[in-house]
C-alpha cells in the first residue's frame, strides 16, 4: 500500500501525529532502534488498523508469537477508521526485541489524533453528493465513467443586465440550484482546529473560471458568501466548534474553449500552524468538468418557434406571421413574435442566434448562443431571452468585423449518427467555410474554436463559400422520419430540378411557366429555362459544389445514398457566387413532421405546382407533412428564406452527454 506521510518514532519520548481517517500513515520504526534489537512487533488501539508491507520473496509473515525482523525492509502502515473524541486518544506501540524469546528491550509510542477531512462532490453523477464515492481526482467519460459536472451560471435569476456568473454576491437562493454541491467533512476534536487550519484552494487559472460559495444555511442571502473566484484563489475555512460538515456550492464561469479544456480542480488542505513554518498534513482534491453547450437537431421536438415582425417597402409581413402561427399550431409549438421595436427591422433571427442547452445531473436549462453578427437583433438574445433558467453565451470577434459566414444560418447540427465504430450520440455540428487549402471566407476562428472545444458534437466544416450569402442552410437540411433510420438529409439539387423540367417538357408541358402566380416577377417557361445555356452552366457548377459536400457528409456522418433526398432547386451565378433562382426549398423550418417550406412558384401543371408535387412525393411517404409558405417578397428577394427568418428552440436530448466518449 502507498503511504501518505511518515511519522518518526523516538525511544526517549512519545511521538504525536494527526492522521486522516481512511488515509495511510507510514510509521518509521527504524530511525531510533535500541542497541542489539533484531526484531519488532506493533500493537495499537482497536480503532487503528495496522498493516505490515513487505516483499514475500524476502521475508515470511511470522507465525504465532514470532516477531518481524528489522533487517527485511518491512514497512509499518497504520490507518484510523474512527474520528478521535479527544486529542491523542489513539495509540500505536512498537516493541523491540533482541531475540524471539527475550523480553522487549524498549518501546516506542505514537499517539494519534484522527480527523475526518474530505472534499466530496457528485462523482457518481446522480445529482447528489455521496461521500467517498469513486475517483475524485480524475474525470472519465462514458457510461461507466465518473467525475463531477459544473454548469456555467449563465442564466439570470434576478432582473439585471448581466448573467449571474458576473455576480460575486448571491442575489437569489434559486441561483444555488444552478450550482454543483460540494461538501467538506471536517470532523474531529475542536482543540485540534485551534492549532490546525483548513485551506480551500484553486489554481490561479482555475479560480478565474469558477466561483465557490460557502453556505451556512438559512434563507438569508448573507448566509452565502463567495469564498473562491476570480478575486481570490485561496480561502481559510471558518470551521465552527462541533462542525462536522460544511456545505459549498460551485458555479462555472466559463465554457470550454481553445485555451480551456473544461476541467477544473479544487483542493482542501489540513495545515499544522504550530511550527514556525506551517506544515502540510493532508490534501484532498476534486475535479469537475464544465458542461458543454449542446445544439439540438431538427429531429428533436420543437418547443418554441421565433419569428420577427418587420415592415419594408412591401408593407408588413403580417401574412407570413399568420402562416407561421398556423404552422406552429399544427405542430403544437409555441409561437414567439419578436416585435419591430426589439428587432429594429432585422428579420434574420436564425442568423442572430442558435438555441442549445447545458446539462448536469442536478439541473439543465436552455442556453442561447448569440452570434457576432451584431445587426438589428444584436440585443434581443441578451435583453429578451436571458432570464431565469435561460442562459446566454456569445463570442466576439476582436479587431475585425463579422463576415456573412459568422451568422448562424451557417451553423447546423446533424441528428445522432454512427460513423464506422464511432458513435456521435448527440450528432455532429456542421459549419460552412471555404474550399480546403484555398483562400476565401470562413467562420471566425473564435466561433470555430468554441464549437470544437465543446467536444461532444465534433464539428465538420463544409464548403459554403460558393454561395453569395455563404450559409450551409442554403443547400442542406435534416428532417425526422418515421422509419428505422429516423431522419433524412435533404440536399438542394439543380440536376434533379433540370431532370424534372425535362420530364415535364417531354410530357408536353414545356410552356408551363416558372413564377406563375407572382405579380412582380418575369415568368419563364420550362422550355426557356432548359434552353438557357448560362443557367445550365451555373447549375452544373453549383451541382459540383453540392456534390463535393455530399461526399464529405456521407463520409463524416456515415450516410449512404438512401439516407439522402435530392430536392429540386436551381441556382444562378451573380459574379462568382451563387443565389437561388426561385425560393430555396431546403431552407425550411422543421417542426416535427410539419415542414414550413418556401413556396417555389413552379410551373403549374394540371392545376398544381410541379415542384411542390415533386417535393411532396419525396417527403410525405416518410411521414412528413409539407406546408408551402410564400416568403418571396419579404425573404427570398433579400437572399434569405423561411429558415433564415425563423428560429426554433427544441427539446434537449434524453441522452446525457457525459455518457459519450469523444
Amino acid at each position: 500500500m502507498a503511504s501518505q506521510r511518515a511519522v518518526q518514532l523516538s525511544l526517549r519520548k512519545p511521538a504525536h501525529a494527526v492522521c486522516v481517517i481512511g488515509v495511510e500513515t507510514l510509521v518509521d520504526v527504524y530511525s531510533d532502534v535500541p542497541k542489539g534489537a533484531k526484531t519488532f512487533e506493533v500493537s495499537g488501539s482497536s480503532e487503528v488498523k495496522i498493516y505490515m508491507v513487505y516483499d514475500p520473496s524476502r521475508v515470511a509473515e511470522p507465525a504465532g508469537r514470532a516477531h518481524w525482523p528489522l533487517d527485511a525492509n518491512v514497512d509499518v502502515v497504520v490507518v484510523a477508521d474512527t474520528v478521535s473524541k479527544n486529542l491523542h486518544d489513539l495509540k500505536v506501540k512498537v516493541s523491540y526485541f533482541k531475540s524471539q524469546d527475550t523480553a522487549a528491550l524498549a518501546h516506542s509510542l505514537l499517539y494519534l489524533t484522527a480527523v475526518d477531512v474530505s472534499l466530496d462532490v457528485d462523482t457518481g453523477r446522480t445529482g447528489k453528493v455521496k461521500k467517498g464515492s469513486g475517483d475524485k481526482k480524475n474525470w472519465r467519460w462514458g457510461s461507466g465513467g465518473s467525475g463531477a459536472i459544473l454548469l456555467v451560471n449563465c442564466d439570470r435569476d434576478v432582473h439585471g443586465s448581466r448573467e449571474d456568473l458576473h455576480d460575486s454576491h448571491l442575489r437569489s437562493l434559486e441561483d444555488l440550484q444552478d450550482m454543483s454541491p460540494m461538501v467538506l467533512s471536517c470532523d474531529g476534536p475542536d482543540d485540534l482546529f485551534k492549532s490546525h487550519k483548513l485551506v480551500l484552494k484553486a489554481s490561479l487559472p482555475d479560480s478565474r473560471r469558477l466561483g465557490v460559495f460557502c453556505a451556512r444555511g438559512g434563507t438569508s442571502l448573507s448566509n452565502y458568501k463567495q469564498v473562491l473566484g476570480p478575486r481570490h484563489n485561496s480561502y481559510e475555512v471558518e470551521r465552527h466548534p462541533g462542525e462536522r460538515d460544511i456545505q459549498f456550492y460551485v458555479e462555472g464561469l466559463a465554457f470550454p474553449d481553445a485555451s480551456f479544456s473544461g476541467l477544473l480542480s479544487l483542493s482542501v488542505s489540513l495545515v499544522d500552524t504550530r511550527p514556525l513554518s506551517e506544515v502540510l498534513v493532508f490534501t484532498d482534491s476534486v475535479t469537475f468538468r464544465v458542461a458543454p453547450w449542446i445544439m439540438t437537431p431538427n429531429t428533436q421536438p420543437p418547443l418554441e418557434l421565433y419569428v420577427c415582425s418587420v415592415t419594408d417597402m412591401h408593407g408588413s409581413n403580417d401574412k407570413f406571421l399568420e402562416d407561421m402561427s398556423h404552422l406552429a399550431t399544427k405542430a403544437n409549438c409555441k409561437l414567439v413574435v419578436c416585435p419591430r421595436l426589439e428587432n429594429r427591422n432585422d428579420r434574420w433571427i436564425q442568423d442572430e442566434m442558435e438555441f442549445g442547452y447545458i446539462d448536469a445531473p442536478h439541473k439543465s436549462f436552455p442556453v442561447v448562443f448569440d452570434s457576432p453578427r451584431n445587426r438589428g437583433l444584436r440585443d434581443f438574445a441578451l435583453k429578451k431571452i436571458l432570464g431565469p433558467d435561460f442562459g446566454y453565451v456569445t463570442r466576439e470577434i476582436q479587431f475585425a468585423g463579422a463576415s456573412g459566414l459568422d451568422s448562424f444560418g451557417n451553423l447546423d447540427v446533424s441528428p445522432p449518427v454512427r460513423v464506422g465504430n464511432t458513435e456521435y450520440p448527440l450528432g455532429r455540428i456542421l459549419i460552412g467555410g471555404n474550399f480546403p487549402k484555398s483562400s476565401g471566407r470562413r467562420m471566425a476562428r473564435v466561433v470555430r474554436d468554441f464549437l470544437h472545444a465543446q467536444q461532444v458534437q465534433a464539428p465538420v466544416e463544409l464548403y459554403s463559400d460558393w454561395l453569395s450569402v455563404g450559409h450551409v442552410d442554403e443547400f442542406l437540411s435534416f428532417v425526422p422520419t418515421s422509419d428505422q433510420k429516423g431522419f433524412r438529409l435533404l440536399l438542394a439539387s439543380p440536376s434533379a430540378c433540370l431532370q424534372l423540367f425535362q420530364e415535364k417538357k417531354e410530357e408536353g408541358y414545356g410552356e408551363a411557366k416558372q413564377f406563375d402566380g407572382l405579380k412582380h416577377k418575369t415568368k419563364r417557361s420550362i422550355n426557356d429555362i432548359l434552353a438557357d445555356r448560362h443557367l445550365r452552366r451555373d447549375s452544373a457548377h453549383v451541382q459540383k459544389c453540392i456534390d463535393w459536400n455530399r461526399e464529405v457528409l456521407k463520409q463524416e456522418l456515415g450516410l449512404s445514398e438512401s439516407d439522402i433526398v435530392d430536392i429540386p432547386q436551381l441556382f444562378f451565378l451573380k459574379g462568382a457566387y451563387a443565389e437561388a433562382f426561385f425560393p430555396d426549398m431546403v431552407n425550411m423550418v422543421v417542426l416535427g413532421k410539419y415542414l414550413g417550406i418556401p413556396k417555389p412558384f413552379g410551373p403549374i401543371i394540371n392545376g398544381r405546382c410541379c415542384l411542390e408535387e415533386k417535393v411532396r412525393s419525396l417527403l410525405e411517404p416518410l411521414g412528413l407533412r409539407c406546408v408551402f409558405i410564400d416568403d418571396f417578397l419579404f425573404y427570398h428577394q433579400l437572399l434569405g428564406e423561411i429558415h433564415c427568418g425563423t428560429n426554433v428552440r427544441r427539446k434537449p436530448f434524453a441522452f446525457r452527454w457525459w455518457n459519450s466518449v469523444p
